[in-house]
């Protein structure tokens, strides 16, 4: 598609005139293209703006929406409903027509569930979507404001600097050259020197320099017809959907063998055949998971909503999922680790150059309007605030990552031209002619700030338009650590993350910033990592893997590092801003940009922060891991559940040729656990104190035992109602149904946790739906609907003796979790429930970063948990410790356990 806006229609007088068919604005004289698009380097008023909007319709690429009928008939379409569907027709033909009525129930319902669900979650995705849009600076009136990139225009003006999705097609106005990457648009892998007058399409990525811009083309009428994506398909397939979807599978399989037993031996009973079928196919659709996309397509949603309200927007719907896993997190220490808040300190001068002259030339070569958190402290530095209207800046060139520096070409009103510079003091130093001279002293200096905590920047100046540079002088720039650093490092430690901190500050630096942080003082200088493009040796990359942090990073060193952890098998999270930084946050397996990142860096992050500080990211890590529990327990309740109705519906059949269940009961008991079994979204969780691993041992394992229990509960109820009170068969078979559908919701309540089923409360909305839908199902039973009545003494029987079975069964799944993992106790994944949000944290198990302490002596003082064997508590404080006493779980004594990180670090006497 060309850049011509021939699309257009003519307008009345004083509009834009359109330009003819097979006019190329991109290639035109740009005098010519003011012409046609009547507008000038001040840009356009408000008011014309407006009209012009209308004219050409929003800068974006309109979404074509599916069909909202054709989306619901899908429900329809597919394997699963493929045999409900025929499961319809058997009944109708062999005039069934309870079953054809209940069977198509549960046909329409799980199309209306899983068609109101995903608009409910695609709607939050929109709505994630809207907060991550391209904001563009555009001179409106003569006034630079921001605006929505949908709003621009044709004839805009625009300012693009570093790091910028370019919004539209626009042809750059006067000033330097910039550099484009135009590789997601083209394939080119280097970036593209632009010139003044030249044309940058939408789409596209500055990667040097800033200009002013002239738009002539937006939406369908740009060079490639769309502008940037920043926000991925919500319905990427991630590693855990993938091991759920295994389940599923493995499910259908086992059902599919079973069903065809079933079906052989009836019919070498001589059953009728289409009885048969019919039972078959609803056997088999009642142990498939129908519900399970469903689920994981809420619970998704719902996560993303919750982040969302926390400052964390998912821009890839799974990444929060991913981000359980992860126990490497590389943060940034601008920013993230501090405030970011930078004041300029006591000046050192090079010479005799007065401290607010070096001031002074550090100001001509920043610029207030780009909001930079440096510039902003240079020109906060000046004494005189009207020191700069003497001066005009008649050529800016922007701080890059590459050159480090900033240089502004100054006219003053008095006297000649000159050049001034600031950036990286070696940067600068290198620059000068009289580096010889200032070295040693400029070295200790830098060394000097750096011991305190100070980052040092470098100034020079420069005579004439190409005069040598003369080194001024060095500011120093303290940026404090934010006060919740230390104590968050501490919970990711707790959590079992380790924070590695990641900065282009010199190392002294890095190493007191650290050591303010508690996080130690083994960071490696990122300048020795040696060629990024070659494979390390194996004890440079256990020197990576060792460190506490990284400095004098540049952007390809990130690249590195997340390559060699993930190469040693860690989970690596990713924090960036630049946009260099975007190859790291495509590579770490969670990419997150932080609060102020580029339009680059965020389109290439799995997660967009809109608050400064770590706190954000370990909420989210710890979102995410309860999450990971729900889908957890969700596997270990759809596996045992499956293996619960086909075990005993096959043995009943194959050993007492007694079918226990008629089909219209299965389906009754498929429709109320898929409703139930929705609320485990939003049920309260615990996250775990150690990153999430799929493990598909301990699932199986716990699953299969509680599948198996259940066969046997129901055969002893079946002994109860045939062989003591001679129930008939129909009866009977109520009877199964009732305690089927019981027990298996309670099932629920046992795989929500690791440890007593009532270690953790259930969210309101999953109890009253589970409790809805068994009154339901009683009822049903009780009162006979499409079923023989049962009776209220046999329901309350069943209730009864449901009840004793799931406390027994309790005891034999804490069991199995004892044998298959030794590690796991729920009082080390304590987490404030959704119904409790100011509860405090979980009791901690250390993780890679925190070394094992010795246990203390035992005294009045300490207190634990038997649950927990490996922390003990000697601070009243501690949150970790108050969640125990507040359960009355603390006991007196460290019985041989190590100090709670949060105590060590807060060493006060009980």
């Amino acid at each position: 598609m060309t850049a011509d806006a021939s699309a257009a229609p003519a307008t009345g007088a004083g509009a834009a005139p359109e330009p003819s068919p097979g006019e190329d604005l991109k290639s035109l004289p740009l005098a010519d293209v003011e012409r046609k698009l009547s507008s000038t380097p001040s840009g356009l008023g408000q008011a014309e703006a407006a009209e012009r909007l209308t004219r050409y319709g929003p800068n974006e690429i309109a979404e074509v929406k599916a069909n909202p009928l054709l989306k619901f008939l899908a429900y329809f379409w597919g394997p699963i409903p493929w045999m409900i569907e025929a499961a319809v027709i058997l009944s109708a033909v062999v005039g069934h027509w309870p079953d054809f009525f209940i069977i198509l129930v549960l046909l329409v319902a799980n199309a209306v569930v899983g068609f109101w669900e995903e608009h409910q979650a695609g709607n939050a995705i929109d709505a994630l979507k809207a907060r991550l849009a391209i904001k563009a600076r555009v001179k409106r009136d003569a006034a630079w404001t921001s605006v929505a990139a949908r709003d621009l225009v044709p004839g805009d003006v625009i300012r693009v600097r570093l790091g910028d999705i370019v919004p539209a097609d626009a042809r750059l106005l006067s000033g330097d050259e910039v550099e484009v990457d135009q590789s997601a648009l083209t394939g080119e892998s280097l970036p593209a020197t632009r010139q003044p007058g030249e044309a940058v399409f939408s789409g596209s990525i500055v990667r040097r320099g800033e200009s002013d811009a002239l738009v002539y083309a937006t939406g369908v009428d740009t060079y490639f017809g769309k502008t940037a994506q920043l926000v991925q398909d919500a319905h990427t397939v991630s590693h855990f959907q993938r091991a759920v979807l295994r389940i599923g599978n493995y499910l259908i399989v086992l059902a599919a063998l079973l069903v065809t037993v079933i079906i052989v031996v009836a019919l070498l009973r001589g059953d009728p055949l289409f009885t048969t079928v019919q039972f078959a196919l609803v056997l088999t659709v009642a142990a498939i998971p129908v519900a399970m996309p469903t689920v994981l397509s809420v619970t998704m949603a719902v996560g993303a909503r919750l982040l969302a309200r926390k400052q964390a927007i998912v821009s890839r719907l799974v990444a929060i999922e991913e981000l359980a896993g992860v126990d490497v997190l590389c943060a940034d220490k601008t920013g993230t680790l501090t405030q970011n808040t930078l004041t300029l300190g006591e000046v050192f001068s090079a010479g005799d150059t007065p401290p607010d002259q070096v001031i002074l030339a550090a100001a001509l070569a920043s610029r207030a309007e780009n909001e930079d958190p440096i510039d902003l402290a240079v020109l906060g530095g000046l004494d005189d605030k009207d020191a700069l209207t003497g001066y005009r800046v008649t050529h800016f060139q922007p701080f890059d990552p590459v050159h480090k520096r900033t240089e502004a070409t100054v006219h003053p009103t008095l006297g000649t031209v000159f050049r001034t510079t600031k950036g990286a003091p070696q940067v600068i130093l290198a620059l000068s002619a009289n580096a010889a001279d200032v070295k040693t002293a400029v070295d200790g200096a830098v060394n000097a700030f750096a011991a305190r905590g100070f980052r040092a920047l470098g100034v020079a100046r420069a005579e004439g338009q190409d005069g040598p540079w003369q080194f001024l002088g060095v500011l120093p720039l303290s940026d404090p650590p934010r006060q919740d650093a230390a104590t968050t490092i501490a919970t990711a430690h707790d959590m079992g993350v380790s924070v590695k901190m990641v900065t282009g500050d010199q190392l002294a630096i890095a190493q007191e910033t650290a050591k303010k942080l508690g996080m130690g003082t083994g960071i490696l200088d990122a300048a020795g990592l040696g060629d990024v493009k070659q494979e390390e040796d194996a004890a440079t990359a256990q020197s990576i893997e060792d460190a506490d942090g990284f400095a004098q990073v540049f952007p390809e060193h990130k690249f590195h590092i997340v390559d060699v952890l993930q190469k040693r098998g860690h989970i690596v999270g990713m924090t960036g801003d630049g946009v260099n930084d975007a190859p790291a946050l495509k590579k770490a397996d969670c990419g997150i940009a932080v609060d102020g990142a580029t339009d680059a860096a965020r389109a290439a992050a799995d997660i967009v922060l809109t608050t400064p500080g770590l706190s954000v990211i370990i909420d989210a890590i710890k979102e995410s891991r309860k999450i990971f529990q729900r889908m957890n327990s969700y596997a270990i309740y759809r596996i045992a559940e499956t293996l619960r109705v086909l075990l005993f519906v096959t043995l009943a059949i194959l050993v007492f040729n007694f079918y226990p269940l008629t089909a219209v009961m299965i389906v009754i008991l498929a429709l109320l656990n898929d409703g139930a079994i929705l609320s485990i979204a939003y049920d309260n969780v615990r996250y775990r104190n150690r990153p999430e691993a799929w493990n598909m041992r301990l699932v199986l394992g716990v699953a299969t035992v509680l599948g198996v229990v259940g066969p046997i509960a129901a055969f002893g109820l079946f002994y109860l109602g045939n062989s003591v009170f001679h129930l008939g068969h129909p009866q009977l078979q109520t009877l199964m149904y009732l305690m089927l559908s019981v027990a298996g919701h309670l099932t629920i309540f046992l795989t929500r946790t690791r440890g007593p089923f009532w270690s953790i409360r259930p969210a309101r909305i999953l109890w009253l739906a589970v409790l809805g839908t068994q009154i339901l199902a009683t009822l049903i039973a009780v009162f006979g609907v499409l079923m023989t009545p049962l009776g209220w003494t046999y329901a309350l029987l069943v209730w009864g003796y449901a009840l004793l079975w799931f406390l027994v069964t309790d005891r034999i799944k804490l069991l199995a979790y004892r044998i298959l993992d030794r590690t796991t106790t729920d009082s080390s994944t304590t987490e404030p429930t959704a119904a409790q949000p100011q509860a405090a944290e979980p009791a901690p198990s250390h993780g890679p970063g925190t070394p094992p302490r010795a246990a203390g002596p035992a005294t009045d003082t300490a207190f634990h948990t038997d649950a927990d064997p490996d922390i003990y508590h000697d601070n009243d404080n501690c949150p970790y410790g108050t969640e125990i006493k507040d359960h009355g779980n603390d006991r007196s004594g460290t019985q041989g356990r190590r100090r709670c990180a949060w105590c060590s670090q807060h060493p006060v006497p009980v």
